[in-house]
């Protein structure tokens, strides 16, 4: 079938161009509409199939407000412009467009723009229906099992946490019943850890004895339909209490209730609670209705069948039900913490993994983006493919097309052989480019090709090569801000932007720091062999209180050499100075000068090699030596040898020599 397309245009030179491609392409033209005014006329009229729509249109209503109305019907659209500053960009993204065009537009962009638009407006309504019936099947085969209401819950969370966040997922008979309290709950600590919160756990978190704990209850009335709640407007609902209560101890910020009729005049309320205020929408109770059937067989099977026989739902889970979660969590096994923030974005991982959608994935410099990256491609079906790393900014500019998409002989000075470039490398798995808006603008609009037509092209070939490639890719820059000057192509950051995903910086995830600052001294000290007798407490104390602009890395760093400057004898100590706990500019470290830096990563440096040394017993080249542990050439390593003074004492026993 013919698709039909409306383009929506002030400029008539344009317009007419673009029909002109459609038509000749096979396309059928559904109308030019010079204004909003026009295009709301021809979408009443003729709903098209795909609308082509220039951001600034002359009158009142921009393309913007076209958009909207056009997401509501469902109808994919695709923004032209010439330009774009950061709040229109901003207010473009709401609308959730299916590509960008910048003008003056390329015939064959155009055509492909509008295979992807319409190959993503159909996945994503094939994929949704998919995924809800997926998720419906996963409900009703938990209902199928023979658990108990505890483990049911347990099982609801662990398939539900991908559709609808939540921090703590509870739920419970109502009307409440002060002398029989049904609520169970699970408060998530982990990507795939939860810890169980009943009627005595609640007690011992609120300090409450078992009579004030009831008093709350039977002044409580319920949530008799579904509804979000966010901490303020609860704190002026005075019947409320228990959710009031919950919310204080557990410090959540907003929730939403779900309740399903069990018959008898009772009814299930399922609760999802949230540590971010406005977390929850219409669309999440949507979904939730469209579950209703299947939510209400679960707590006809479970909690209602089990109201006589609480006690039960305290007995721990078995244990083999923890190890089948642990192994489940090899993809994430390198990412350390539990906090909210962190797990957020765990969860879109996982959520986005299983399909080819790019990922583009935001933060600061040091928050763990790779190691993001990897964990999307060992849990999408591509994970027995490559993994192919590329950091844009270390690359030169002359150097970069050829680095991405190979070259042949002869095709520059010192091109000797025909060389694969990182694409074709990467075919059948992921590639990874980091530092993304360090691209220059050239190499962008070649990077823009190879995504929309999967093909690359040789440097000094003529030949195409097909790729089936996914890509990841990060940056810690702002690009809507490198859009707005110009730095960074529009339409490549919406091809590369279709799925965002933003990582916290350390400072926002502060109760992690303990877990990540454990981890890399028992790494340093295992791979120095040195035994680890801890953390000294006034080290603990100012890691905690500084303000982290390098994250996860500047941490990793400076935890390395208290490993390296510590004698093995004694708990680690804070071998660098931080010279305040304020917030630093980004990418300043606090230290006392700039000798004393240079001092101590000379010294890092010379004890780390040393330790190698002493490893391989002075081996410097070959399989297991020195310079193949370090992964670095045996020649650089001499260099280094001479240059930090290390010589053959510092790495071998004198015993060894007798």
């Amino acid at each position: 079938m013919t698709k039909k397309i409306l383009i929506v245009e002030d400029e008539f030179i344009v317009a007419n161009n673009l029909q002109m491609i459609l038509e000749e392409a096979g396309y059928t033209i559904n109308g030019i509409a010079a204004s909003a005014r026009e295009a709301q006329e021809h979408i009443q009229q003729c709903k098209p199939d795909l609308v082509l729509l220039d951001i600034r249109l002359k009158g009142k209503l921009s393309g913007i407000d076209i958009a909207r109305k056009l997401r509501a019907g469902h109808i994919p659209f695709i923004y032209l412009s010439a330009y774009a500053n950061q709040d229109i960009l901003e207010e473009a993204k709401t609308t959730e467009p299916y590509g960008f065009l910048v003008k003056p537009v390329r015939e064959k962009d155009l055509l492909v723009a509008l295979e992807i638009a319409w190959y993503l407006h159909q996945h994503s309504l094939e994929s949704k229906l998919r995924r809800e019936e997926q998720l419906q099947k996963s409900i009703t085969d938990i209902g199928n099992e023979a658990l108990d209401a505890r483990q049911s819950l347990l099982k609801l969370a662990e398939v539900m946490r991908c559709y609808i966040p939540f921090d703590f997922i509870a739920c419970g008979i109502r009307p409440l019943d002060a002398k029989k309290f049904t609520d169970t709950g699970y408060l998530r600590t982990g990507f795939d850890e939860y810890q169980f919160i009943g009627e005595k756990e609640l007690e011992t978190i609120s300090g409450l004895n078992q009579s004030a704990f009831s008093g709350i209850i039977e002044r409580s009335d319920s949530d008799n339909n579904a509804g979000i709640y966010n901490h303020g407007i609860t704190e002026n609902t005075t019947n409320n209490l228990l959710q009031r209560k919950l919310m204080d101890c557990l410090r959540m910020e907003s929730y939403l209730v779900f309740p399903v009729a069990i018959g008898y005049g009772l009814s299930v309320h399922y609760f999802f609670y949230s540590r971010h205020a406005n977390s929850y929408s219409k669309d999440h109770i949507a979904l939730l209705n469209r579950l209703k059937i299947c939510l209400e067989e679960l707590a006809n099977k479970t909690i209602y069948a089990e109201t006589s026989s609480i006690e039960h739902l305290r007995q721990p889970l078995p244990a083999e039900k923890k190890q089948d979660k642990a192994a489940g969590n090899q993809a994430f096994k390198g990412i350390i913490g539990n906090h909210h923030l962190l797990l957020s974005a765990l969860d879109l991982v996982a959520q986005v993994a299983p399909y080819n959608t790019s990922v583009l994935i935001l933060g600061e410099s040091g928050t763990g983006k790779e190691g993001v990256a990897q964990a999307i491609h060992m849990l999408s079906p591509r994970k027995n493919g490559p993994f192919i790393k590329v950091n844009c900014a270390a690359i030169p500019a002359t150097l970069i097309e050829s680095e991405l998409f190979g070259h042949e002989k002869g095709a520059f000075t010192g091109a000797a052989e025909k060389r694969k470039g990182k694409f074709e490398l990467a075919d059948g798995g992921t590639i990874f480019l980091d530092e993304i808006g360090e691209l220059p603008p050239g190499m962008q609009v070649k990077l823009l090709r190879v995504l929309q037509e999967r093909e690359i092209e040789y440097v000094g070939g003529s030949k195409t090569v097909k790729v089936n490639v996914r890509v990841v890719a990060a940056t810690n820059r702002n690009l809507e801000k490198e859009i707005a000057a110009q730095n960074f192509r529009l339409d490549l950051y919406y091809r590369l932007n279709v799925f965002p995903l933003t990582l916290p910086p350390l400072r926002e995830r502060e109760t992690d720091i303990e877990a990540l600052a454990l981890f890399f001294a028992h790494r340093f000290c295992e791979a120095l062999n040195k035994p680890f007798n801890g953390i000294a407490d006034p080290m603990m104390k100012k890691l905690y209180g500084y303000h982290w602009p390098g994250n996860i890395r500047e941490l990793e760093n400076i935890i390395e050499q208290s490993v390296v400057l510590n004698d093995g004898r004694s708990q680690l100590q804070l071998m660098r100075s931080f010279s305040t706990v304020t917030p630093e500019p980004a990418g300043k470290t606090a230290v006392n000068t700039f000798e004393e830096v240079k001092h101590i990563q000379q010294q890092t440096e010379r004890e780390y090699i040393t330790a190698f040394l002493k490893k391989t017993k002075g081996r410097i080249r070959g399989a297991g030596g020195a310079a193949e542990l370090l992964n670095i050439k045996p020649s650089t390593l001499e260099s280094k040898m001479t240059k930090l003074n290390i010589k053959r004492q510092d790495f071998i026993d004198s015993s060894e020599n007798l």
